[in-house]
C-alpha cells in the first residue's frame, strides 16, 4: 500500500471499531464517528505530540472533544495509540467500563475533558489555550510550545456558547487553538439545512479566525490544513471539513447508508452492520482487530514521538537549570496543591458588604498567587472582582502578562473557559457575576462538579436586596438550586460543589480561604450587595470551617435556635435582644455551608443543632433552603420568600417583606407560643 492507502485503511479501522462498539452495546452514535475518522486518524498518527511513557507531561498537545456522543471515534483512535485495549472498548456504555457513553476526564488515557452537552468542550479548549498563553508569558516558550486541538460538530456551532467562544478566541488571537469543524450536515433528528443556513466560514472570519475549508475525508487536504494552522501566528484556526455521516456504511440491501440521519444515534442493525464491516475490510465475526499496517503506522509514530519528546524534554531540562526558581514555581503550579496565602494581610472593614469583603480577599490573591486568573462577565465593578483587576491588567491579544479575563456578557462561555484553564493545568481560575445569572452557568457548574475541577464561582447580589432592579435580578430559587448540588457527590465520591454564603466581612475571609484550599471540587461564594453588620464580638470565625457554628447566645439548653446564612444571620441577631428581655434563651447559628456541616461528626452536629430543641430559620431564598438544617414539623419553622419579590430600595424591601429584627421577634414569639 502507498501512504494514502495506509492512512485510509487506518481510518476504516477506526470506523470498524466505532461501529462495532455501538453494535455490541446496542446503543450509541456510529455515524458521526465514522465520518470523522479521517481527520482524527491524521491528527493522532501524524500531528499530536504526547509522551507514551509520560502521558501527563505538561508539554503535551491537548485534544478536546466537544460532541461527546462521538466517543467511539475517540476511543478507537486512542486504542490505536495503545491507551485502551480491544477488550476495554468492547465494553462501551457498560457498568464499570472505562468507556462510558460520553467520554469522562482521564488524562492518562488521553481524554482531556468530560464532554456531552454540546458547545462546552470547545469552550474548555479555548480556555486551555488561554492558560497556555498565560503560562508562556510567565515561563517562556520553551515550557509552553504545545498546541490545543478542538473537535466540534454542527450541533456545537448551533449552541449559543459557540458565539462567545468564537468572539473571545478571536479577540485574544489564540493562534495556539486549532479547531476542526466536522460539517456533515446531519443532526440527530433532522438535516442541518432545516435549522441552519448561515455562512459559518464568514461568521468565524468576521470574528478574526483563520478559516480553512476542506474535504474532511481527504488525507492530503487535512494535512495541508493542519500545516497551515500550525504556521498561523495571529488568529485561532477553524478547519471546516465537509464530512459524510456514516461514511462507508451500507444498508442490509447493499445500498449506501451514508449521509443518513438514522446512522447518527442508533446501531446500524444486523444486516447493515454486517455489510458495512465487510465493505470496510473487516470481519463481522471478529471485528475488534487492529490491521497490521495500522499497527505499524502507529508504532512508527510512537518511535517518531520518542525523538520529538526527547528533544523537547532536553530543552526543558536545560531551561530548568538556567531558571531553577521558575522551575520550582512551575512544579508548584502544576502540582494541583493549594497555594500558600497569608490571609492576615486581608484588611476588612466592619459592616461592609460581603462582595466588598471578597474584593479585599481578591486583592491579596492577585498579589500572592501569581498563577491565578480572575474573570468577570462584564460586571467587575459590581461583583467586585475589580479588587483583583486593580492589582493587574486584562489579558489581551499579544499580551498575556496580565491576569484578568474580561469575558463580556457570556456567563456560560466564561465558566467553561475558566474550567478549561484549570484542565490545562498550572492555573487557578475564579469568575464573577450576579447570583441570578448563575442560571446561565448551571451546565458548566454541573460538568465542573462531575470532573472535580476546583474553579471558584463568585456570585454577588445574593437576594432581593438587589432592590430597585426588581424581581428580574433578584435571586430567590438560586440558592436552593445550588444547595441541592451541595448535597450531591459525583460518581467518584467527591463533593459536587462546596457552597459558602458568609454572614459578614470576616467570615468572608475564612470562606475564601476554604475556597482556595479546596482542590477537589468547585466552590461557590454567594455574596451580598448591601452592607452587613458585624457578628457579635468574640466570635471565633475559624469555626466557620465546620460549615455551621454558634455565633451568639446560649451554649447550653437554649429554648430556641435561630439559624441562617449570609446577611440573615445579623437580622436574626438584631431580634434577639427583645427575645432575651422576655427571658427566652436564644442561640444564633451561622451556617455558611450545609454541605460542610453535614460532613462533621454526629456529635458536633448535635452540639450545634440539638435534635430536641426548637429551631427557627430565616432565609432570603426559598424556605426549603434551610429545611435540611431546621427540619420540618411542629418544632421547626423557616421564614423565607414566597414570591419573586418587588422593586424598591432594599431597606424598604426588608421592611415590607419582614426581614427585620422586629419581625424576627414576632415570628419567634408566635412560633414558641403556638
Amino acid at each position: 500500500m502507498n501512504d494514502i492507502q495506509v492512512m485510509n485503511h487506518a481510518a476504516d479501522n477506526i470506523r470498524i471499531l466505532a461501529a462495532s462498539m455501538v453494535e455490541k452495546a446496542k446503543s450509541g452514535h456510529p455515524g458521526g464517528a465514522m465520518g470523522g475518522a479521517d481527520f482524527i486518524n491524521v491528527l493522532f498518527s501524524e500531528y499530536m505530540v504526547w509522551d507514551p511513557t509520560d502521558p501527563t507531561w505538561t508539554g503535551r498537545d491537548r485534544f478536546f472533544l466537544d460532541p461527546g456522543h462521538m466517543s467511539p471515534m475517540l476511543y478507537s483512535a486512542l486504542t490505536l495509540q495503545g491507551r485502551f485495549t480491544l477488550d476495554e472498548i468492547q465494553e462501551l456504555r457498560q457498568w464499570g467500563s472505562p468507556c462510558p457513553g460520553h467520554p469522562e476526564l482521564d488524562v492518562v488515557r488521553g481524554i482531556e475533558n468530560s464532554s456531552g452537552p454540546l458547545g462546552q468542550g470547545h469552550a474548555m479548549a479555548a480556555g486551555a489555550a488561554v492558560a497556555e498563553k498565560f503560562l508562556e508569558a510567565r515561563l517562556g516558550s520553551t515550557m509552553m510550545q504545545h498546541t490545543i486541538y478542538a473537535y466540534i460538530s454542527d450541533g456545537a456551532v448551533q449552541e449559543e456558547i459557540s458565539q462567545g467562544v468564537g468572539r473571545l478566541a478571536g479577540v485574544l488571537g489564540l493562534n495556539n487553538l486549532i479547531m476542526f469543524y466536522d460539517s456533515n450536515d446531519i443532526q440527530l433528528s433532522t438535516e442541518c439545512n432545516e435549522v441552519m443556513q448561515e455562512d459559518t466560514a464568514a461568521k468565524y472570519r468576521a470574528m478574526n479566525w483563520n478559516v480553512i475549508e476542506i474535504n474532511g475525508s481527504d488525507v492530503a487536504q487535512i494535512r495541508k490544513a493542519l500545516d497551515a494552522a500550525k504556521q498561523e501566528q495571529e488568529r485561532p484556526t477553524l478547519i471546516i471539513g465537509k464530512t459524510v455521516m456514516g461514511k462507508g456504511a451500507l444498508k442490509a440491501d447493499g445500498s449506501s447508508y451514508e449521509h443518513n440521519v438514522k446512522t447518527h444515534g442508533a446501531p446500524l442493525g444486523d444486516g447493515a452492520y454486517v455489510n458495512t464491516i465487510k465493505h470496510l475490510g473487516g470481519n463481522p465475526e471478529n471485528p475488534f482487530v487492529i490491521f497490521d499496517d495500522v499497527k505499524k503506522l502507529y508504532a512508527d509514530r510512537a518511535e517518531e514521538l520518542k525523538a520529538i519528546v526527547a528533544k523537547r524534554k532536553a530543552a526543558e531540562v536545560a531551561w530548568a537549570k538556567e531558571n531553577p526558581a521558575l522551575k520550582a514555581q512551575m512544579d508548584e503550579w502544576f502540582s494541583g496543591k493549594a497555594p500558600k496565602v497569608d490571609w492576615s494581610k486581608v484588611e476588612q472593614k466592619e459592616g461592609s458588604a460581603t462582595r466588598a469583603a471578597s474584593a479585599a480577599c481578591l486583592a491579596e490573591l492577585a498579589k500572592q498567587v501569581p498563577n491565578m486568573i480572575c474573570a468577570s462577565a462584564d460586571l467587575s465593578n459590581s461583583d467586585k472582582t475589580d479588587g483583583f483587576l486593580k492589582q493587574t491588567h486584562a489579558l489581551k491579544k499579544g499580551d498575556f502578562s496580565g491576569a484578568f479575563f474580561q469575558a463580556g456578557v457570556a456567563e456560560l462561555t466564561m465558566a467553561d473557559m475558566c474550567i478549561g484553564m484549570m484542565l490545562h493545568g498550572g492555573v487557578i481560575a475564579a469568575m464573577g457575576t450576579f447570583f441570578v445569572f448563575s442560571d446561565y452557568m448551571k451546565p458548566a457548574v454541573r460538568i465542573a462538579a462531575l470532573m472535580g475541577v476546583p474553579v471558584k464561582f463568585i456570585w454577588t447580589h445574593d437576594a432581593f436586596r438587589v432592590g430597585e432592579d426588581g424581581p428580574t435580578h433578584e435571586p430567590v430559587e438560586q440558592e436552593a438550586q445550588i444547595r441541592l448540588m451541595e448535597k450531591l457527590q459525583n460518581h467518584k465520591g467527591q463533593d459536587s460543589v462546596r457552597v459558602f454564603r458568609p454572614a459578614d466581612a470576616d467570615e468572608t475571609t475564612v470562606c475564601w480561604a476554604m475556597a482556595m484550599e479546596n482542590t477537589d471540587t468547585p466552590t461557590a461564594l454567594i455574596l451580598s450587595r448591601q452592607g452587613i453588620a458585624k457578628l457579635p464580638a468574640g466570635n471565633n470565625y475559624e469555626e466557620a470551617r465546620k460549615g455551621a457554628y454558634i455565633v451568639a447566645g446560649s451554649d447550653e439548653n437554649p429554648d430556641v435556635i435561630l439559624v441562617a446564612s449570609g446577611s440573615e444571620v445579623s437580622t436574626l441577631e438584631s431580634g434577639c435582644e427583645a427575645l432575651r428581655r422576655d427571658g427566652i434563651k436564644v442561640r444564633v447559628v451561622s451556617a455558611p455551608s450545609e454541605g460542610l456541616f453535614r460532613r462533621q461528626s454526629a456529635e458536633y452536629q448535635e452540639a450545634v443543632l440539638p435534635y430536641n430543641v426548637k429551631k427557627f430559620g430565616m432565609t432570603a431564598g426559598l424556605p426549603c433552603t434551610l429545611e435540611g438544617l431546621v427540619g420540618i414539623g411542629p418544632n421547626s419553622k423557616v421564614f423565607g420568600m414566597k414570591s419573586f419579590g418587588f422593586s424598591a430600595p432594599y431597606k424598604v424591601l426588608d421592611e415590607k417583606l419582614g426581614y427585620t429584627g422586629e419581625n424576627v421577634y414576632n415570628q419567634v414569639k408566635e412560633f414558641l407560643n403556638r
